[in-house]
């Protein structure tokens, strides 16, 4: 995952989709978004924005707890 806590101070702001804010498209200036596992989409001109924090937590992630191995799956 990327950490753009630190690296934000040697590249400058980037423009992102932060959760638990308002935000504005930099392409039409609409606040109405479509938000998937890595991007949010404007629904007004489809601009394309990466979240903050994309892939940490969602349905498709798996984590193993315990020390307990899954059994693999048969092909």
């Amino acid at each position: 995952m990327y950490d753009f806590g630190i690296r934000q101070a040697h590249t400058g702001y980037r423009i992102a989709y932060r959760q638990h804010e308002t935000n504005h498209c930099p392409g039409c200036g609409n606040s109405h978004w479509m938000i998937g596992r890595l991007t949010a989409e404007c629904a007004f001109c489809g601009t394309a924005l990466p979240l903050i924090g994309g892939s940490s937590s969602g349905t498709g992630l798996f984590r193993q707890r315990g020390g307990s191995a899954l059994s693999p799956l048969a092909a």
